[in-house]
């Protein structure tokens, strides 16, 4: 190996990371303030990379009926509660949402999908995914939001089985790969930087801003935080847990579909790619304790470049090199952390 395959393979790598870190930043958001351990993280990136390669190929995609699906379920259950357990029913939320998907339903059927702005394919691709995680949350564990841990680690798993198999059926099994944002270069010495790259790189940042300034100066985020510091006290304050899980949901769809559409020009993505992706955004949230995002998105970095430089020297062993990287951060935990037991809430 030379210097300018050193410097090939770090750019990959910081590529690759920069991803894992958005997916590592969802899980440490939604397991800090929902306990829930997101596994499905994964299928939001492929099911929005997939999306938008069905959009470039013109092709409307039964997507859709996923959504419009998940609102009229949700319509039954917030149905069902009222006359059963006489919760408030929103009607005007659920009206809101069964129009927002007839429109989107519409837009993906009538607009001439192939000849959109790569912008507009962006925006439409992230309306659909990005409702899809409050819709989950609500199906599938909001009625759960005492539950043990555990239990919400098996809903979980469930919930990414199901969202595989659903792929499966919405997608089709052969792989797509999108054209990238921009086919430019750019030289720095002997590299050759890839213009998506820069793209990746850049919307991180901007996410972090935004989602730093999100959480450090708004009502809502500030919310979050509490939350995410202490559940019990956040609901004594009148904090909903309800709605922490859902707007939670709601960023990690979005961030979790941004990032597929990011990674899909430089990688082709299956339907079951998912879990693959988000085990990996998995060992940088373990590395930084399912706590600290600074700490996780330094180990999803690590994720990224070892993976780049195992796929140089020992590809058919680089998915397990990548995964033996979270064994001594386990070890070190389990020495450092005292047992103790799970708080009752």
């Amino acid at each position: 190996m030379d210097f300018s395959i050193a410097l090939i393979l770090s750019q990959d790598g910081i590529t690759s990371g920069a991803i894992y870190a958005l997916l590592a930043f969802c899980i440490l958001l939604v397991f800090t303030v929902t306990r829930i351990l997101l596994i499905p993280i994964g299928e939001f990136a492929v099911y929005g990379a997939l999306t938008m390669a069905a959009l470039q190929a013109g092709q409307p995609t039964k997507i859709v009926w996923l959504l419009c699906g998940l609102v009229v379920i949700n319509l039954f259950l917030d149905l069902y509660a009222h006359f059963r357990h006489r919760q408030q029913l929103l009607w005007k939320r659920h009206a809101v949402m069964l129009m927002y998907a007839a429109v989107v339903s519409a837009a993906m059927y009538w607009l001439p999908l192939a000849s959109l702005s790569t912008l507009s394919q962006i925006i439409l691709t992230l309306a659909i995914i990005t409702p899809l995680g409050p819709q989950i949350y609500r199906t599938f564990f909001q009625s759960l939001v005492a539950a043990p841990s555990l239990v919400l680690l098996i809903v979980s798993i469930a919930v990414h089985v199901s969202l595989v198999g659903t792929a499966l059926l919405i997608f089709g099994p052969n792989g797509a790969q999108t054209t990238p944002f921009s086919d430019r270069t750019f030289e720095v010495g002997s590299l050759l930087i890839n213009s998506q790259t820069l793209w990746i790189i850049f919307t991180f940042f901007a996410l972090i801003i935004l989602f730093s300034y999100f959480f450090n100066k708004t009502l809502y985020g500030k919310a979050l935080r509490a939350t995410a510091i202490n559940r019990m006290g956040a609901r004594l304050m009148g904090i909903s847990p309800i709605f922490a899980g859902k707007i939670t949901f709601t960023f990690a769809a979005f961030i979790g579909g941004l990032s597929g559409i990011l990674i899909a020009p430089v990688t082709t993505l299956y339907y079951d790619s998912g879990f693959l992706i988000s085990l990996k955004g998995f060992v940088g949230a373990i590395i930084g304790g399912l706590v600290s995002f600074p700490v996780a998105a330094l180990g999803s970095l690590v994720v990224g470049l070892v993976e780049a430089f195992s796929m140089f020297w020992a590809s058919d062993y680089k998915e397990i090199i990548v995964f033996t990287l979270i064994i001594p951060f386990l070890l070190w935990k389990s020495f450092t952390t005292r047992n103790t037991e799970e708080e009752d809430e």
